[in-house]
């Protein structure tokens, strides 16, 4: 349940750092500082006051916000002795349940890091894929610490929006969200096709991919949600699969066996969490093609 902005405007500055404290990791002295700046016309108004309190702040008060930062699939977050958010953030990018090898690649990571640099790594898991993860920690193990420093603090900032905004409703919301969809289309018929089975899949290794979601698509071709929506869309490589075959089938075509199309495969990279990727399939038992729509 999200709190409307009408009330945090209105509460006593105890019950509006208590319902915001969270938003920095360990920081409830940002809420404290932006309650002051009240009230406030919109959420990115909020987020912008909550924001100027972090880079006003004491450098001491920063690097301590950075330090208060938990490490990614660490000793602490695997025993849950973790702030809430980042047991919950952690976990949705599968940080939670991987294998003995790979958190100990996590634990060398981390290792170096903190000996080269003194903080945590940080990053906003809920923006990136378990491969994009991992290629901008080894990317960053070569940074400098002013880099490094300026690296971590903005992602702490996209941690803040993305929590924000999730947190409270009311207008001018912060742009933290993206969508992958897809649409098919059937030129033998000259229609959409419904009733193909759609599967989106993250590419995680040349050996491992991981099911992102189902759906089947509708009387318009299109499936009734967006296959990710409502969150931020992980950096990564994606494939679409689509039962065209079975499509085909369905319909009473003759097909050869196996049909020269069976299951089709769309494969597309996500660069932007927040932007919206729409992957159609335009398709004939013979061909297909795509291109990045709207």
């Amino acid at each position: 349940m999200t709190i409307p902005l009408a009330d945090l405007n209105a509460m006593a500055e105890a019950d509006f750092v208590a319902a915001l404290g969270a938003v920095f990791e360990h920081a409830p002295w940002v809420a404290q500082r932006a309650a002051a700046a009240r009230p406030f016309a919109t959420v990115d108004a909020l987020y912008g006051a909550m924001r100027a309190a972090v880079e006003t702040a004491p450098d001491t008060a920063r690097l301590a916000l950075l330090a208060g930062h938990p490490e990614l699939a660490g000793r602490a977050a695997r025993d849950g002795a973790i702030a809430p958010d980042s047991i919950a953030e952690q976990a949705a990018a599968g940080l939670d349940r991987m294998s003995d090898a790979e958190y100990a690649r996590f634990e060398a990571l981390n290792a170096a890091y903190r000996a080269k640099f003194g903080l945590p790594f940080i990053l906003c898991v809920k923006r990136h894929g378990r491969a994009a993860l991992l290629s901008a920690f080894a990317t960053r193990l070569d940074s400098d610490a002013a880099t490094e420093r300026r690296t971590a603090e903005a992602e702490v900032l996209r941690i803040a929006a993305i929590r924000l905004n999730a947190l409270v409703s009311g207008e001018g919301p912060l742009r933290t969200m993206g969508r992958i969809s897809t649409h098919v289309l059937d030129t033998v018929s000259g229609r959409p096709a419904a009733g193909v089975a759609v599967s989106l899949h993250e590419i995680v290794s040349e050996t491992e991919t991981a099911l992102v979601a189902r759906a089947v698509t509708n009387a318009d071709g299109r499936t009734d949600a967006p296959l990710v929506g409502g969150r931020p869309v992980p950096i990564a490589v994606y494939e679409l699969r689509f039962a065209l075959g079975d499509h085909y089938r369905r319909l009473g075509l003759s097909l050869a066996e196996p049909p020269f199309l069976d299951v089709v495969p769309l494969r597309f990279g996500v660069a932007e969490p927040e932007g919206h990727y729409h992957v159609p399939l335009v398709a004939t038992p013979w061909s297909f093609q795509t291109y990045r729509g709207s």
